[in-house]
């Protein structure tokens, strides 16, 4: 037996992520924020998109990613002055 992934609206959404509906689309205009669905002309978010959208956004993770890039621009300072 096959489930439905359960679907949450924009406001149940905007409320979850403490942002307003209006974050909400201009992000969906942007290209960027959750994973979303159109059905009919309703916007429905699957709970699963939201989790990896928090997770991929949370403070430890853009640690993570600015530690990275903090050590390529190391990597292309140094190179920058060998080519000197």
């Amino acid at each position: 037996m096959e489930t439905t992934p359960q679907m949450l609206t924009e406001r149940q959404v905007a409320r979850a992520l403490a942002v307003s509906t209006a974050a909400l689309r201009r992000w969906r205009r942007e290209g960027r924020g959750p994973e979303f669905a159109h059905v009919e002309r309703c916007v429905r978010y699957p709970v699963q998109a939201i989790e990896r959208f928090l997770t991929e956004n949370s403070s430890a993770n853009k640690k993570a990613a600015d530690g990275k890039s903090a050590a390529q621009r190391e990597v292309r300072v140094a190179d920058a002055t060998t080519h000197v």
